[in-house]
């Protein structure tokens, strides 16, 4: 029979040390640092980046697109106190049942989406996605009549 167990080489452990600071053997690896996280951004629906890689004209579309969804307005889902209007509803985003509380956006369209779902789509994509109503050409005219 093998003893395959009984002999470990020198490299073993140097697996588990991160890749980016090496350790002498014998020594302790190197305490865990935690990295900041640099946030990703959607200049075209198919195109995923980091901030720290984006142009300057990308940034102020990116600026401008989070200060028009800042308008959009916000509430608490209240399922209400009719029957009819009682049945489950979802966002059709998460594919999660909205529950009474819920911090949900209204889009000009009447429909509604957890926050949190709809701010990431309308940041790749200005349109409502049960309808695919453009948001912002709605925002836009709601300023124009004001």
């Amino acid at each position: 029979m093998g003893d395959c167990l009984s002999s470990q080489s020198a490299d073993d452990l140097s697996l588990l040390n991160d890749s980016d600071v090496a350790s002498l053997p014998g020594e302790p690896p190197p305490p865990y640092q935690e990295r900041e996280a640099v946030p990703v951004f959607h200049p075209t629906p198919s195109q995923t980046r980091l901030a720290t890689q984006l142009t300057e004209e990308e940034q102020v579309w990116i600026a401008q697109r989070i200060g028009l969804i800042q308008h959009l307005p916000k509430g608490k889902y209240d399922p209400g106190s009719d029957h009819a209007e009682k049945k489950l509803k979802e966002c059709v985003i998460c594919m999660v049942d909205f529950v009474s509380g819920d911090p949900v956006r209204f889009l000009p369209c009447m429909h509604i989406y957890h926050v949190e779902c709809i701010d990431d789509w309308l940041m790749r994509s200005f349109t409502c996605p049960s309808c695919m109503e453009p948001v912002d050409a709605a925002l836009l005219s709601s300023y124009g009549t004001h």
